[in-house]
């Protein structure tokens, strides 16, 4: 080993490509970018989805139907065999205490237990959904399940029945009487 190759591996800034340093570089004469035409001009830049002026790929395809995963929950799912090794008799499981002990990871809109192993002990457990079979396997064993709220869904562009709510709370500005005898008055003259 020399003593130039101790730090080969950790450098901090790369070099930068030196272009048009002889033909013998590898990179010399036209310096990669060809001999004419507007790639060889500096500063040009072009749009990678670009192509010459004919219709490009990204329009010429169909763009049809609609995919719900953007706006689908993301369900953390934790199994009876990791609640019964983590958790002692009569313990109570909660989504973020799952959290903290490391059985659920990233962001999540709900936490759902299925019944994979099973769980010989006591243990009251918190989450948005059961599987049938988890569940029983749970009040079998002498514990409880609850279920925890979920998110409700927004109703957009549509009347849906939050915005029916708002609509039957916001009551009709009353006329004062003096107002109104006023407008009658005016509609008696008008037909006179």
């Amino acid at each position: 080993m020399n003593i130039c190759e101790i730090n080969s591996q950790a450098i901090a800034h790369k070099e930068s490509r030196r272009v048009g340093r002889g033909i013998g570089s590898g990179r010399g004469k036209t310096s990669q970018r060809g001999h004419k035409g507007q790639g060889s001009r500096s500063g040009s830049s072009m749009n990678p989805v670009f192509e010459g002026g004919q219709m490009p790929l990204v329009r010429r395809i169909p763009k049809r139907g609609f995919n719900n995963k953007e706006f689908a929950d993301v369900v953390a799912v934790v199994n009876l065999r990791d609640i019964d090794a983590f958790f002692g008799s009569n313990e109570t499981v909660t989504p973020e205490i799952l959290k903290a002990k490391g059985l659920i990871k990233g962001a999540y809109d709900k936490v759902k237990v299925l019944s994979l192993g099973g769980i010989e002990k006591p243990v009251n457990v918190s989450a948005h959904v059961f599987s049938a079979e988890a569940k029983r396997k749970i009040e079998a064993a002498g514990g409880k399940a609850d279920l925890l709220p979920g998110r409700k869904p927004v109703v957009k562009n549509k009347m849906g029945s939050r915005k029916k709510a708002v609509l039957a709370n916001i009551k009709p500005k009353a006329q004062p009487a003096a107002k109104a005898k006023d407008a009658g008055k005016k509609q008696g003259k008008g037909k006179g």
